[in-house]
């Protein structure tokens, strides 16, 4: 094994990356489900957002009110290509926020545990993988 295993550090490097995104969006969504607070909100618009190749992205911008009283008005990080039904300018959703900090909130339905996952998984393959093969060769 001389040089082979300078190949196995892109493989090695993006499942490790991936994996640690997956990991974190999971235990922060765990710890919002764990700790956060609901709320009934109302989406006031719809923030469009172009990546580099042009594909457009909808984050809903929802205010709600916490607990005490605090007026809260933030877009969602998470975006789609499409809008989803009940999730158009005007709808109600269901908020759950961070009590300490109300930016960190989710919206029920739209945020995505899913998309988390499977940033885990794949960081999980690609890492496993080139580890296993790392083993073969040494």
């Amino acid at each position: 094994m001389e040089r082979e295993w300078l190949f196995l550090l892109i493989p090695m490097v993006i499942g490790v990356s991936f994996l640690g995104v997956g990991v974190y969006g999971l235990r922060r969504a765990g710890a919002l489900r764990r700790n956060g607070i609901t709320a009934v909100g109302r989406v006031v618009r719809l923030d469009t957002r172009r990546d580099d190749d042009g594909a457009k992205y909808h984050h809903p911008v929802v205010a709600w009110t916490t607990r005490d009283g605090r007026a809260c008005t933030y877009p969602s990080a998470f975006g789609r290509g499409t809008v989803l039904p009940g999730f158009g300018t005007g709808s109600s959703v269901t908020v759950l926020y961070d009590p300490d900090n109300p930016r960190r909130f989710e919206i029920r339905g739209w945020d995505s545990k899913p998309f988390h996952l499977l940033f885990a998984g794949v960081g999980t393959a690609l890492t496993a993988g080139t580890l296993l093969v790392l083993l073969v060769l040494a």
